[in-house]
């Protein structure tokens, strides 16, 4: 009869075998965290500590600087659209100044017998509000203006609907015939150009006067 006799290798194993159960039965606590990890974790906890209250106060001043410097921003916008508006506000009184030292002139050259004007035709119907620049009259028609520093496409279409509206804002000339008219000192795209296809009269301030750039065989539109 014959034994087996383990091999060194196999013997080696059952070693191993035998010292990872062992180990394995060994109670956890045995184990214990190196010696001053808890003072290592104590200062790592603080620090952790100290730079998340630094992130929240430059959090907190960062936003108030943001806060603050928004409202400089918003303040100083504010200035340079009041600022803009007058400046627009004062330029659109000059142009129509300039604008009516001529207008009864220029019209009557064309045919319209307009004898004076008035400004600033302002006032309220049926709960909406209107305002008319220059109005040239005399007994039978009258000619209303807009006048615009730059004339821009929108405008035409803007003015427009408030010649339609002339005689419902304006029940005294309802029995008028109204023509219609635009200013201008600069012009965008071809404003001038669908001013007078859809029947007004194009006036452009120049220098110290103003011109009408309509063609000689122009024929105005009564509203």
């Amino acid at each position: 009869m014959k034994y087996f006799v383990p091999s060194q290798s196999e013997k080696l194993l059952q070693t191993v075998e035998k010292e990872i159960k062992n180990t394995a039965n060994e109670p956890l606590q045995q184990y214990k965290r190196p010696s001053g990890f808890e003072d290592v974790w104590k200062m790592f906890m603080e620090t952790d500590r100290i730079l998340s209250e630094k992130f929240k106060e430059t959090d907190e001043m960062l936003s108030q600087k943001f806060l603050e410097t928004d409202k400089k921003f918003k303040e100083t916008d504010k200035k340079i659209k009041e600022l803009s508006a007058l400046f627009t506000s004062q330029w659109g009184k000059l142009v129509e100044s300039l604008v009516e030292g001529d207008l009864v002139k220029l019209l009557n050259e064309r045919g319209i017998k307009v004898e004076r004007t008035v400004q600033r035709v302002k006032g309220n119907r049926n709960g909406e509000n209107f305002e008319y620049d220059i109005i040239a009259l005399n007994g039978e028609e009258i000619v209303i203006v807009e006048v615009k520093t730059t004339l821009r496409p929108d405008d035409i279409k803007t003015f427009h609907e408030k010649l339609w509206k002339a005689k419902q804002y304006l029940p005294e000339y309802k029995e008028r015939k109204i023509y219609g008219a635009v200013a201008y000192i600069s012009v965008e795209g071809s404003a001038d150009s669908m001013a007078e296809k859809a029947g007004m009269f194009v006036i452009k301030a120049t220098g110290s006067s103003s011109s009408l750039v309509n063609g000689d065989d122009f024929i105005p539109k009564a509203f």
